[in-house]
């Protein structure tokens, strides 16, 4: 059975998160894992998605993805904060390998640019990060 990766996406931002989405995924297949894709209502939500899934033991790592853009509030400033802390705490508690994919910019077209496949790739750079976490955590045997 061939092991799998969670993509954890929250498509707010729709066309941003499917272009992650897809980053991640050929990356995914390209190393040789499947890769198994959920979406939550916003970047706040991520954190826990990953701990409700953990707890199924099904998959070897996660990928957490989405985009949070600044607006007139400090709303922003709460869900980058939040989901970022979530998720570390997540990985340092429970020994995830989760890579962190949930872009935080200024405009749209920051967004754009950071997720474009020739250009930024953050979704494949996501996936390769929770790949490198999951060698590590083989490395160190870390169940």
């Amino acid at each position: 059975m061939q092991p799998t990766i969670l993509i954890v996406s929250s498509p707010y931002y729709k066309d941003i998160t499917e272009t992650l989405e897809t980053g991640a995924r050929n990356v995914l297949q390209k190393a040789g894992y499947a890769a198994q894709t959920i979406h939550v209502p916003g970047a706040f939500e991520i954190p826990a998605a990953i701990a409700f899934a953990h707890t199924s033991r099904r998959f070897e790592g996660y990928v957490a993805l989405g985009c949070v853009i600044r607006g007139e509030t400090s709303h922003y400033d709460y869900v980058c904060g939040e989901s970022a802390r979530g998720l570390q705490d997540l990985a340092i508690r429970e020994h995830l390998a989760i890579g962190y994919g949930i872009l935080t910019v200024e405009t749209m077209e920051q967004a754009q640019v950071r997720a474009d496949l020739k250009q930024g790739d953050k979704g494949g750079e996501a996936a390769k990060a929770c790949l490198q976490m999951m060698t590590l955590k083989q490395l160190y045997g870390v169940a």
